[in-house]
């Protein structure tokens, strides 16, 4: 196991680095955290440390005098990290739900904000959902971002269609109230209905408001496999266009055809960052994604108006034809079945766990047949097992790439969810920094920390220096993975020892405390 940040070093570091904390004196602090290895959020090199926090804050790093503490906590040969920030999460219902808002699948891996409203979905009215936040608190705190395809479906229905002048307009003005009322900027789901549906001029025109409010245009791309060049070459021109950050959700190459391209999409990314224009991305360590099986199956074309009009065309003699054609490609795509495996299904719950090649044999019926069957039943959640291992491990070494999970809260049950929901930021911490030496633990902690804050434009968290909100993390190296599989995912990360979100414990001893100390995060223009 690698433990470099125990090496020599670091105290004549850490007066040099924290020289403006040594000798302060700090009174009544609630929390003291003694000697442990600090990994700040910047990517520089650890450090050994005392951190205080008194309320929310966190008020010394380095040595100081301190006359009393509430609580005081030997971190001998523990890392103390900033919570973790996750970009990319789906906790929309979650947060504002009793049974899940505590977000304990998340908390348990060090995660103290996450961002709802991604892919282009989620609640439009900002204002309302930070209310319903605040109203009972959550586990970790919440950024919202503005989600253009329930926008476009509030406005236009699910219609394939070009808006209207009075329609774009009217999209235009909830996209300038979200901004108002709080949300980090727009979302698109480019592969889902009715966000697909928005052309690129569409989305610019909305973008341009967004940036006007400072906000940031995150993309879930059109296209993640063969397309994948185009697919971000549209994102970076929206981000031209409307003269705003763009950032690129989930980064990746799915599809055996098209592994490596998200290696050449890398260095299309950076060409545009050499020339001075703002373009990041994020990624979960895993080579499965997990969407609907409509999505992955299904053309965009064919899912417009809802399932009704769906099923409609699948009945019509020529319609239907030209759907299963498409339907049998994609199936190819993946190995006839084989990489599509059924995560949540409630009319067949014993298909839960398969893949669609499995039922096809036991139910002696084609897969075309069977992912039908499931279309007419409303559909099923699916993981897909489409990247390469290569490709995750060079694109978690680019210093622009994220961590974020694409998961979100859960209470474990009888479905068979991704494990990212319970294990991203363990896995890419502990199994690749601490165990593959894929990257270094700082530049680990700094792609689900400092880096993502800076993405969001977040000036208070995210990083441990005084006066910073006291999210902060104390894991043990040693112990530090992720325990969640693609065989059984309810099953929560192990090796954190304390968290603490706005300075209350929300883990203490390696165990969920149930805080509810998160808030609505609320961004404020420039």
């Amino acid at each position: 196991m690698r433990t470099p940040l125990f090496s020599a070093c670091l105290t004549a570091f850490c007066l040099l680095a924290m020289g403006e904390c040594v000798g302060q004196e700090v009174v009544d602090a609630d929390v003291l955290l003694k000697n442990g290895t600090i990994v700040d959020g910047t990517g520089s090199a650890p450090f050994i440390a005392d951190l205080a926090i008194a309320g929310d804050k966190i008020v010394a790093i380095g040595e100081f005098s301190l006359k009393s503490a509430d609580l005081e906590i030997d971190c001998t040969g523990l890392v103390i990290t900033p919570g973790f920030i996750d970009l990319h999460n789906h906790s929309d219902r979650q947060m504002v739900s009793a049974p899940t808002r505590a977000n304990i699948n998340y908390v348990i891996q060090g995660s103290t904000t996450v961002v709802t409203g991604n892919c282009g979905s989620g609640p439009v009215d900002v204002a309302n959902y930070y209310e319903e936040i605040d109203a009972a608190g959550t586990g970790t705190n919440v950024a919202h971002l503005l989600p253009q395809g329930s926008l476009r479906s509030q406005v236009m229905g699910t219609a394939d269609r070009d808006p209207t002048d009075d329609e774009l307009h009217q999209m235009q003005e909830l996209a300038a109230k979200a901004m108002k009322d709080g949300a980090w900027g727009m979302s698109t789901g480019l592969i889902y209905v009715p966000s697909s549906y928005a052309k690129t001029d569409e989305i610019t025109a909305i973008a341009t408001v967004i940036a006007e409010g400072d906000g940031i245009y995150v993309s879930h791309i059109r296209g993640e496999g063969t397309q994948l060049l185009a697919s971000v070459n549209e994102a970076l021109e929206i981000g031209r266009g409307a003269e705003l950050p763009v950032h690129i959700s989930h980064f990746k190459s799915s599809g055996r055809d098209a592994w490596g391209l998200v290696r050449e999409a890398a260095r299309m990314i950076q060409k545009e960052r050499d020339k001075g224009r703002i373009a990041t991305a994020d990624q979960y360590p895993y080579i499965a994604s997990s969407t609907s099986l409509d999505a992955i199956l299904i053309p965009a074309t064919a899912r417009a108006g809802g399932r009704k009009e769906l099923l409609a065309r699948i009945d019509d003699p020529d319609q239907g034809k030209q759907i299963r054609e498409r339907m049998m490609e994609n199936l190819r795509r993946r190995n006839g079945g084989e990489s599509i495996r059924i995560a949540r299904y409630t009319p067949r719950q014993e298909w839960v766990g398969k893949n669609l090649a499995q039922i096809s044999a036991a139910e002696e019926k084609d897969p075309i047949d069977i992912a039908i069957e499931i279309c007419r039943n409303g559909g099923a959640q699916i993981v897909n097992f489409s990247m390469s291992e290569g490709d995750v491990r060079h694109i978690m070494a680019v210093p622009w790439v994220a961590t974020a999970s694409d998961g979100r809260a859960y209470v474990p049950g009888p479905d068979r969810p991704h494990p990212r929901s319970y294990g991203t930021f363990a896995r890419k911490i502990g199994h690749y920094a601490l165990h593959e030496n894929v990257i270094s633990i700082e530049q680990a902690v700094r792609s689900a920390s400092g880096l993502p804050a800076d993405i969001l434009g977040m000036k208070d968290r995210g990083y441990l220096k005084v006066g910073k909100f006291a999210d902060v993390v104390v894991l043990d190296p040693r112990q530090y993975i992720d325990t969640a599989t693609f065989d059984a995912p309810h099953q929560y990360s192990r090796g954190t020892r304390y968290v603490f979100v706005n300075g209350h414990p929300a883990v203490f001893r390696g165990m969920p405390t149930g805080a509810l100390a998160g808030k609505a995060l609320r961004h404020a223009a420039n």
